[in-house]
């Protein structure tokens, strides 16, 4: 796993130096949006396709979605909790909410996975956030954002804004050619393998890109120390709980306890900024918790290794 964090984090390290040095006069938004739109609506499609076509799918990816959902709620009450004693502003409050909630599952947490357990750990990361973060961040998320922000959004419905993701698409065709018994063309599955296999560096590095070290502020320090506590600590505590109570084990249960503790999810900058909330609060916290996972995550593996009950 140190192995693993090490290679992330040096590519992680390449988009941060990639934002400052600004190549051919290309700076740090301007990279991260093309790259994360090829990764949008193409490579992660195609990644998501080739995966949950030959995944096993059934009671596993229920517990699964369970363990995504369950985690994600559970750490929004934390944080309501929390800022009840600490009294942050509203924009504040919403953009603690986001960023302690939602790890981030597939920009970090899908190259984690991949690397540590293959394709059985790729299903868990796909099926984690497409199957349950995914859905509430469109849902509740929305109505956190909404409720806390300053300025009014037009936004679309829940379903509307669900069917709107190309990889839930191509979830909703690979599970259905799953189910129904259909074996993935040899060519097609090299084909989609080959266009998988760009995903990971281009997240890593995107995700490089995105982290800003001008947002941090001393007034912003409780806000930054509650959500980095319940995004990396709490929330895979009680994936850990959930996992142990619906009897899950092996890449399932580890993967699921992993993904709850990754760090603040990048797309919530998108968020704060639409819906008016705490933006460099968010993108502080992004930041933070990235850097302090690195430190984190080997540690929680490490852990759930010793752990018999998962095995």
């Amino acid at each position: 796993m140190l192995g693993v964090m090490t290679q992330m984090g040096a590519l992680i390290v390449c988009g941060v130096a990639w934002s400052r040095l600004r190549p051919g006069g290309l700076g740090a938004d301007e990279t991260r949006r093309v790259l994360t739109t090829l990764v949008y609506y193409l490579l992660l499609p195609a990644l998501v396709l080739k995966v949950l076509w030959a995944a096993p799918l059934g009671m596993v990816s229920v517990q699964i979605a369970s363990v995504a959902a369950g985690t994600v709620l559970a750490a929004l009450a934390l944080t309501a909790l929390a800022c009840r004693v600490c009294q942050p502003s509203r924009a504040a409050i919403g953009a603690m909410m986001l960023a302690a909630a939602w790890p981030n599952a597939v920009y970090l947490g899908l190259p984690i996975l991949d690397r540590l357990f293959g394709d059985d750990g790729r299903a868990v990361a796909i099926q984690y956030d497409l199957f349950g973060a995914l859905p509430l961040l469109l849902t509740v998320g929305v109505v956190i954002a909404r409720h806390y922000g300053d300025r009014v959004a037009v936004v679309a419905g829940p379903l509307r804004g669900l069917f709107a993701v190309p990889s839930i698409w191509a979830a909703m065709l690979a599970v259905t050619l799953n189910l129904s018994g259909v074996a993935i063309p040899v060519w097609l599955d090299e084909w989609l393998g080959f266009l998988g296999h760009s995903v990971t560096p281009l997240m890593l590095f995107s995700l490089g890109l995105a982290l800003v070290f001008d947002r941090f502020r001393w007034r912003d320090i409780p806000a930054l120390a509650t959500v980095t506590v319940i995004q990396l600590i709490l929330a895979p505590l009680v994936a850990l709980s959930l996992v142990v109570g619906l009897g899950m084990q092996g890449v399932p249960a580890q993967g699921a306890v992993l993904e709850a503790a990754m760090p603040a999810m990048v797309l919530g900058l998108v968020f704060a900024d639409r819906f008016g909330l705490d933006t460099g609060l968010y993108a502080a916290a992004v930041t933070l918790t990235t850097a302090v996972s690195l430190v984190t995550l080997p540690l929680w593996f490490a852990w759930l290794q010793t752990l018999t009950v998962l095995q």
